[in-house]
């Protein structure tokens, strides 16, 4: 059936919403711990492992425009974004295994080959996914109803990745075993959710329009103006959220001088904060300019991780208030740029694109991609120049003011910046409304 101003019910909602917990419980260790569990593995190194990773994510930027581009023009019984993430599915579950099982003089080749394939299987399956949530529903506020439950989900998902690998290298002794559970339960869980997802949410049809050439599919792109700017927005913002993913460990270790027990513990208060938060930020921001919702949620989020840029050895107690309250931003960071990027896809399609829902968000996969990739391939290089040594248990104060400024600093300052280039978002409720009116015009 087509896009339409319909409501989801409940259990339609929560089907489409599932797979976010699986796919995010894989998402989280590939940010924040498995960079430094192999930066201590010998014959690898940070440097070497920034540079791997940001290598593969280069190679999923490809992919992820291949993928959406595909997906588009698919046309089968069992619809457009279906048959990719059946696909999917199994390659996203062999690099999972291959990333989370390596041998113990696992080098750098072996790294790079594990995360092609587990980028490549993520792709199949996250892109038509969340491309699918975007065409479920045509209203405004619904598209925000929509990515809130997915990122709830996501956030459980989140829960899940920290606490199950705890729990299990607290009772072996092994956080290679901590890091395998993961699999484990991403065996399980991820064929359920998508077997969920698969027969209950139905796909949208979309119109029939007369395919555009690429070169006018790319003038009527670039000409996207709410497009560009939140495609910039969404990098920074994205990279501003995986620096301190990415350096989490490290500032607990080497800046709080806590263990990874007590790093844990505030982990599960920041992501149980996002939880709580979600909801009473979706009825503050009801009603509301989306782009200003966020920016408030950036703005506060920025104002209270700033005061962790003073935090050093004994201020535990202080690291989980900010955590406590920044966390509490965390759904709506990432609910509402999602539900924005359906809007602007109505932009293109007004202006006579139609149906690019999938290149769309290989767009704005490739920058979340780009976004982490800088974050590991930036700051682990800095850290090694400022004399940062992963598997050293004493820093010079050097690093340490490195690992302060790159953790705390550097994101307060980009999210203030997105700020600014958000703020006077030209595609409100009131643009909106008209592109659908111009689209319910047809051709």
């Amino acid at each position: 059936m087509p896009a339409s101003d319909r409501r989801l019910g409940r259990g339609e909602l929560l089907a489409y919403g599932a797979p976010g917990l699986p796919l995010t419980a894989m998402l989280l260790p590939l940010v924040v711990f498995l960079p430094p569990y192999y930066a201590a593995l010998p014959g690898i190194g940070a440097a070497a492992v920034g540079a791997v990773l940001f290598g593969a994510r280069i190679w999923d930027v490809v992919t992820d425009l291949g993928v959406g581009w595909l997906s588009d023009r698919w046309r089968g019984r069992y619809g457009r974004r279906r048959p990719f993430i059946v696909a999917g599915a199994p390659l996203l579950l062999a690099g999972t295994w291959w990333l989370f099982a390596p041998p113990p003089h696992a080098g750098w080749p072996y790294l790079l080959l594990a995360a092609l394939v587990a980028y490549l299987g993520w792709t199949l399956v996250s892109l038509p996914y969340q491309t699918w949530g975007a065409e479920l529903s045509s209203d405004y506020d619904e598209r925000s109803r929509i990515t809130a439950v997915r990122e709830g989900f996501a956030v459980l998902g989140t829960l899940v990745a920290i606490l199950l690998p705890t729990a299990v290298q607290r009772a072996t002794g092994s956080e290679a075993a901590g890091l395998q559970s993961l699999f484990w339960f991403m065996l399980v869980a991820l064929p359920l959710c998508l077997a969920w997802l698969l027969a209950m949410v139905r796909e949208t049809d979309v119109p029939e329009r007369a395919a555009l050439d690429l070169r006018a599919g790319m003038r009527l792109l670039v000409a996207n103006r709410p497009f560009r700017r939140l495609l910039l927005a969404y990098l920074a913002n994205g990279a501003a959220n995986g620096v301190p993913a990415t350096l989490f460990l490290f500032f607990n270790l080497h800046v709080l001088d806590v263990g990874q027990q007590q790093a844990g513990i505030a982990l599960i208060v920041y992501f149980l904060s996002a939880v709580a938060g979600l909801p009473l930020w979706m009825r503050l921001g009801s009603g509301r300019a989306k782009h200003r919702i966020w920016c408030a949620s950036m703005i506060w989020a920025a104002l209270v991780f700033a005061f962790a840029t003073q935090l050093g050895e004994g201020d535990f107690a202080w690291y989980l208030l900010i955590c406590v309250l920044s966390g509490a931003c965390l759904g709506i960071d990432q609910a509402v740029p999602a539900s924005m990027q359906a809007d602007v896809i109505d932009e293109d399609t007004a202006a006579g694109g139609g149906g690019r829902a999938g290149l769309y968000f290989g767009l704005w996969g490739m920058a979340t991609k780009l976004a982490f990739a800088l974050a590991v391939g930036l700051t682990y290089p800095l850290l090694e120049w400022a004399g940062f040594d992963a598997a050293a248990g004493q820093q010079t104060d050097g690093a340490r003011d490195m690992l302060i400024f790159l953790y705390a600093g550097l994101p307060v300052l980009v999210k203030l910046a997105v700020v600014a280039l958000v703020w006077r978002y030209p595609l409100d409720r009131a643009r909106h409304a008209a592109l659908r009116e111009r689209i319910a015009g047809g051709p």
